[in-house]
């Protein structure tokens, strides 16, 4: 016997395609509590709720949009085959200085980490323009402080870097060693 009525299935649906950012799973379970649908075991009920998401993302496999599993949530998402054809008529996201990606990059390779790590990995200052456009774009947040004299800011990375990216989790970035695996070497001069 199903825990989650057929009809949920599309009230999920309506739900994750309301909402502007990625939906976590424990808002979907709620949303099922607070409709009376039977919850005494949570492990089966999370388990159908995968069942039901697994449903909906197969009922978008041939359309123009797709249910995925971003940012430690769901959410509907162009499909990328049809992106290219949205350029011109989707407004851009504010494309980042080269110095805001670098600074982007030792954030999520290193988090959580201070100005002071950002310089030394960067070799050059962080000018405090690049910090807030990355604080703007919210792709970056301030975690905490190092327990040194001062006790600098620690930078991290936000739930909408992954979304920005397309990334479900941290662990899905690509890992250091595969970036740089294509560079070819010159190991003469020619």
């Amino acid at each position: 016997m199903s825990l989650i009525p057929a009809q949920y299935k599309a009230i999920l649906e309506a739900f994750i395609f309301s909402q502007e950012n990625p939906v976590p799973e424990k808002l979907m379970i709620e949303l099922l509590v607070k409709n009376n649908v039977p919850s005494e075991n949570m492990t089966a009920l999370s388990n159908e709720l995968q069942l039901v998401l697994e449903q909906l993302q197969q009922d978008y496999v041939n359309k123009g949009i797709r249910l995925c599993r971003i940012a430690g949530g769901w959410q509907f998402r162009t499909a990328e085959e049809f992106a290219p054809y949205l350029v011109k008529v989707i407004n851009k996201p504010k494309r980042l200085s080269r110095a805001a990606m670098e600074t982007l990059a030792i954030v999520a390779y290193h988090q959580p980490c201070t100005r002071a790590d950002i310089e030394r990995i960067r070799g050059v200052s962080l000018g405090q323009n690049v910090l807030d456009s990355l604080l703007e774009s919210i792709l970056i947040k301030p975690c905490g402080h190092k327990q040194v004299p001062g006790r600098p800011i620690l930078w991290g990375t936000t739930q909408e870097f992954l979304g920005y990216l397309g990334l479900n989790e941290l662990r899905d970035l690509p890992k250091q060693e595969e970036l740089f695996a294509d560079i070819p070497y010159q190991t003469s001069q020619e």
